[in-house]
């Protein structure tokens, strides 16, 4: 490490320098679905990531949550655990963890300098220069199959699957949580196309587990896990659960799969979807028991299940008054808002603030969130591709002119007002949410929590 500092040839000094670098690409060069570029940067690094073992998570919702539950029994049960996740709500070194600790400073810094010059290789060739999240990735891999080495790697796509850049490696098991209406401006336009991007992760003879419904869009996973001959385990099918007990913090459910049941498993993060994606947790770790000698004591089980926490995702991050953050940005996140809002949360009055990105579905969000509130304020997520706060209350009032309701609409570009407006109008009884793009979470989180701007993105 001193050795690399001292070095003329070392392109960064400090792991502040190495993160503008890779976070700068984002703006010059956007998102490049492909392979080509991860395949040259992982061989020329000589395979990190042949070493690992990798749990693939795809899915339009509960990817986060289900990847946290997954990391947390894991560490409960003895296991080291490296977790690549998307986007950050903090910092950027947020997304490549330990044992939930961040990729230290002077670790990034190496890596960066080892991979520097590789990168700016490859941005000669035909395939052009690695994008931010392609170099993201390759650091990831690097961490922990160079540095780290965690006994298994919880591995979070970015968006898709089949071209997604975490897609060059091969996993011990593969998730695909749900299916739904977002990003279809770049997987395809109806929920099939959307299903046969993320079922792009799947890999021949590896065990799939699914919570995906309804049945034509099931059916796209199934059809390639036959072709790929790799067991397809789906919610409602090869395993299930039952809800048992539902109270603010507390819940319980009973398992039943393949191999055995299990009674009475607790969690504590809200809304019934998260029962859902604990009960996929579940069944890949017991995949993992059956298939690759996984230890996992249902002592520890519980354990993991009960101390996961997921930030910015029904997270109640202040008490007076009482505000709630959750990264609801499409219809189906939404929808399962709106189902909490109404079945774990009581209030007299609900305002919720919202700041949503450009390329989403406005109309399918605003029509599940609409009838349940009292005060909607808009705003604009500091980032570059925001949506228009003035457009996004255009729609509110067509839908709720249709839905022949009242509510009152408060535009407010600024979102550092727009929660100071929301924070005055909410009483005593009253509740508070904040959703929308997690852009915009991840700074209010911060301001709430610290009084300071997040470092987010991408």
């Amino acid at each position: 490490m001193d050795k690399i500092k001292e070095t003329p040839s070392a392109e960064f000094q400090t792991a502040q320098e190495a993160i503008a670098w890779i976070v700068g690409r984002m703006e010059k060069l956007g998102m490049k679905p492909g392979l080509q570029r991860m395949q040259m940067l992982m061989e020329k690094l000589g395979h990190p990531e042949r070493r690992l073992k990798f749990i693939h998570v795809a899915g339009t919702n509960g990817k986060g949550s289900t990847c946290a539950y997954l990391s947390s029994v894991l560490q409960a049960c003895g296991y080291d655990v490296g977790t690549f996740t998307s986007p950050y709500l903090e910092k950027y070194t947020n997304r490549i963890q330990v044992n939930g600790a961040d990729i230290p400073d002077d670790v990034l810094l190496r890596l960066v300098n080892e991979m520097k010059p590789i990168v700016d290789e490859i941005a000669e060739t035909e395939v052009g220069p690695p994008t931010m999240f392609e170099i993201s990735t390759a650091l990831a891999i690097m961490h922990f199959g160079k540095v780290a080495y965690p006994d298994y790697v919880v591995w979070e796509t970015g968006l898709g699957g089949r071209l997604d850049s975490t897609n060059i490696v091969n996993p011990v098991v593969t998730i695909i949580t749900n299916v739904g209406h977002d990003h279809m401006e770049i997987l395809g336009d109806t929920l099939e196309l959307v299903a046969a991007d993320k079922a792009g992760i799947i890999k021949a003879g590896v065990p799939v587990i699914t919570a995906v419904e309804p049945h034509e869009v099931w059916s796209v996973i199934d059809q390639t896990a036959k072709a790929k001959k790799a067991t397809l385990y789906s919610l409602g099918g090869q395993f299930n659960f039952t809800n048992v007990t539902s109270e603010l913090d507390s819940q319980t459910f009973d398992f039943s799969g393949p191999f055995r049941n299990i009674n009475g498993v607790p969690i504590t993060l809200n809304g019934e979807h998260q029962l859902k994606n604990a009960a996929v947790a579940v069944m890949t770790l017991e995949v993992l028991r059956q298939y690759y000698a996984c230890i996992v004591d249902d002592e520890d089980l519980f354990k993991g299940l009960k101390e996961t926490r997921w930030p910015g995702r029904l997270e109640m991050v202040s008490r007076e008054p009482r505000i709630l953050l959750d990264g609801a940005h499409n219809p189906e996140g939404a929808a399962t808002l709106a189902a909490a809002l109404q079945s774990v949360y009581t209030y007299h009055k609900l305002h919720m603030m919202v700041g949503m990105l450009k390329t989403k579905n406005h109309t399918g969000y605003l029509r599940h969130i609409l009838p349940l509130v009292d005060t909607l304020i808009i705003t604009e997520p500091d980032f570059h591709k925001k949506g228009d706060a003035s457009m996004l209350a255009e729609i509110a009032r067509e839908l709720l002119s249709e839905m022949n309701r009242e509510v009152d609409i408060i535009v407010e570009r600024d979102w550092k007002r727009a929660l100071e407006t929301l924070t005055s109008r909410t009483e005593q009884d009253d509740l508070a949410v904040v959703s929308g793009t997690l852009y915009l979470i991840s700074d209010v989180r911060s301001w709430i929590t610290y009084q300071t701007d997040s470092e987010k993105g991408w």
